[in-house]
């Protein structure tokens, strides 16, 4: 797994660039894998992202949305009666979007191969659910493509259930899934490796805990994943994004948090 492998070096700070003495198919080098996100949230604040999305319309005014709590983590918050100015009023967002490092944005793009993790706490009031809750996910700016993968909370009756999906894919298969139940209450390790592109590729692993020693609860990939640039480029969103569509009774005034984030670029 690139997390554990690459843990010592994400303690230590970012990797020098340097170039494999391997070679691609097409001949050329290949780059090994560089740390080049991890913000720090009492530091960067929300200046680690390139900006947040929450009550786009102005109505609560008085809420805070997106803060850092602790010193150590970010907590997204979201209230039942939140609605997006998108939709028609039928649905409520909370996120962020980007990730920028010393002022600069950076982007995905087709060909490059990135790896993204991060720990997230959620708690028993963020429930599954059935119409389309989106914790994560990858869009394209220029043209508001996609979600092209998404983390999903969903319910098939009584069951919630944790999806990692390739959702701009034709039926919007799941890559991985699993119970949500048991990974609620406590931070967990989630981590996710993609190749940009018209059919690229996309791994998901989530851990029931944090570090590499961590037990696997879920992991799964896909190849022929449909993430692309669109001559742009492709960045992660992360917080609550859902349907008010479903059972009232799953959607709650809630929160969830976000910390150690890292980005690593190169195969």
């Amino acid at each position: 797994m690139l997390l554990g492998s690459l843990a010592v070096t994400a303690v230590g700070g970012p990797v020098i660039g340097q170039l494999t003495s391997g070679a691609s198919p097409a001949g050329a080098a290949v780059q090994a894998p560089q740390l080049v996100w991890n913000p720090s949230p009492s530091s960067a604040g929300l200046r680690a992202f390139e900006g947040i999305e929450a009550d786009r319309g102005g109505a609560h005014p008085d809420r805070k949305y997106v803060v850092v709590e602790d010193g150590d983590h970010y907590r997204f918050n979201i209230w039942k009666d939140d609605r997006d100015t998108t939709g028609g009023g039928d649905r409520q967002r909370t996120e962020s979007k980007g990730m920028v490092q010393g002022g600069t944005a950076l982007k995905m793009h087709d060909g490059e191969t990135w790896t993204i993790s991060y720990e997230m706490f959620m708690p028993a009031s963020l429930h599954g659910t059935s119409k389309f809750t989106h914790i994560f996910q990858t869009k394209t700016p220029v043209d508001n493509g996609g979600p092209y993968v998404t983390l999903d909370l969903g319910r098939s009756g009584g069951k919630e259930v944790l999806r990692a999906r390739a959702y701009a894919n034709s039926g919007s298969p799941d890559i991985a899934s699993t119970d949500l139940s048991p990974l609620r209450n406590k931070w967990i390790t989630i981590e996710w490796t993609f190749t940009i592109g018209s059919a690229g590729k996309a791994a998901f692993t989530a851990r029931g805990g944090t570090g590499s020693g961590a037990p696997v609860a879920v992991q799964g990939s896909m190849s022929n994943v449909r993430i692309p640039d669109q001559g742009d480029y492709v960045r992660p969103k992360w917080g609550i994004y859902r349907s008010v569509e479903s059972a009232s009774s799953d959607i709650l005034d809630t929160y969830l948090l976000f910390r150690n984030y890292r980005a690593y670029r190169g195969t």
